[in-house]
């Protein structure tokens, strides 16, 4: 079973949290300072269209992309309940690793960890060749990873997480399992879901590999694909990646 076949289904939930707003300031603070006269978005990994509705709030023309089928029917919805007078965002299923629209980008952002779930290196150099087949000249890409230093400082750490809505509540429990030779974490989901109104509850058991990245690597699949590195820093606060940094934004261009 695909990673988010039926995780799909809570995602908006489980992530409600998440400072949504704070975010897309972020990013257009980005795309402002880099690409100032940017109109066209990809992103890659879009899940349920949170981030791509908003951007296209704001007038930019955004296409996603995710490899869920279940993830894109909800980024649809999502955008059919969009205001009529803002910009619509297009969503379509597809592997980044092997994406082909004959089309380039102003800018092209990939949020939410989605290149760590490229575990083996062939996937993370075909990813980076998509977005260098899909970037303009000038172009910016934006996207975050697992920081390396952090990952192995700190340690995956067991957590569980309960929310709820008016019709269910859900409890994730994360077991991860880190594979220090590889690079790679397994966070094992166990989730149970209890239906309101009838008390029926349904159980997931899932699985998402994770890769955690360190800025060399990072520069190197870059180069690799023709794209330069501009920057790394804290995902939102701007500061200097350190060990207590479990999330990088990197931004980068084409090679000139």
């Amino acid at each position: 079973m695909p990673v988010f076949q039926h995780y799909a289904r809570y995602y908006d939930l489980l992530y409600q949290d998440k400072d949504y707003p704070a975010e897309i300031a972020y990013i257009t603070d980005k795309i402002t300072r880099y690409q100032p006269a940017a109109k066209t978005i990809l992103d890659l990994g879009c899940g349920t269209g949170k981030h791509a509705c908003l951007l296209a709030e704001k007038g930019y023309d955004v296409v996603g992309i995710d490899f869920s089928e279940s993830m894109i029917a909800l980024a649809k919805d999502r955008k059919n309940q969009q205001q009529s007078n803002s910009q619509c965002p297009v969503f379509q299923q597809g592997d980044i690793r092997h994406l082909n629209l004959n089309k380039q980008f102003d800018v092209v952002i990939s949020l939410f960890h989605v290149f760590s779930y490229l575990t083996a290196n062939e996937d993370l150099t075909q990813g980076f060749q998509t977005v260098s087949r899909h970037l303009k000249p000038d172009g910016l890409l934006l996207f975050d990873f697992w920081y390396g230093p952090a990952v192995l400082a700190q340690l995956p750490e067991i957590r569980t997480k309960k929310l709820a809505d008016d019709i269910i509540e859900v409890q994730r429990h994360a077991r991860p399992e880190i594979h220090i030779n590889d690079n790679i974490v397994d966070v094992n989901y166990d989730l149970s879901i209890r239906e309101r109104s009838t008390g029926k509850i349904d159980t997931i058991r899932e699985q998402h590999r994770m890769r955690y990245l360190f800025l060399p690597e990072v520069r190197h699949y870059l180069q690799n694909a023709d794209l330069q590195y501009l920057f790394a820093e804290e995902w939102l606060t701007c500061c200097t990646p350190s060990v207590q940094t479990w999330g990088v934004c990197c931004g980068a261009g084409h090679s000139r």
